[in-house]
């Protein structure tokens, strides 16, 4: 995993009329400053990349199916240039993602996706960096699925 990402594994509690998920609590170590909640529907096939952001953390649960890309470009991360992929949602471990500034992020919906994600700051389009989807330096593929779904 990349220096500073972090993976925090839920805990559902079930019973006969479905389930109960606590995703974050501003106690969680985990957590940090609260700026926003925000929701985003992607259709299947979808790719939102590559996203960046200078000062804020996002935090990503996702319902649905969600491969997730990652690329360190902090100038002193012992991770620097590494991109590494996980998957996330109703058919994948249930997890909440923390991405920390610097790491450049995207993702691409398996299918119909809810992905719900909680942000440090309040939308500042000074602190919001984009880079294309193809960009030959990171030289990831958005456009491979996974071999299981």
């Amino acid at each position: 995993m990349l220096q500073g990402v972090e993976i925090k594994e839920l805990v559902t509690h079930t019973d006969e009329r479905g389930f109960f998920r606590e995703v974050i609590r501003e106690t969680d170590d985990f957590f940090g400053h609260f700026g926003q909640w925000s929701h985003s529907l992607m259709h299947p096939g979808s790719a939102k990349a590559w996203h960046l952001h200078q000062t804020q953390t996002d935090w990503w649960y996702a319902i649905g199916a969600l491969k997730v890309a990652l690329h360190d470009l902090r100038p002193d991360s012992p991770t620097r240039g590494q991109t590494v992929e996980l998957l996330m949602g109703d058919d994948y471990p249930s997890t909440c993602l923390k991405i920390p500034p610097g790491v450049a992020h995207g993702c691409r919906a398996l299918r119909t996706t809810h992905l719900l994600y909680v942000t440090s700051n309040v939308y500042n389009p000074a602190d919001e960096g984009r880079i294309r989807h193809d960009d030959p330096e990171i030289g990831y593929d958005w456009t491979k699925f996974p071999e299981i779904i």
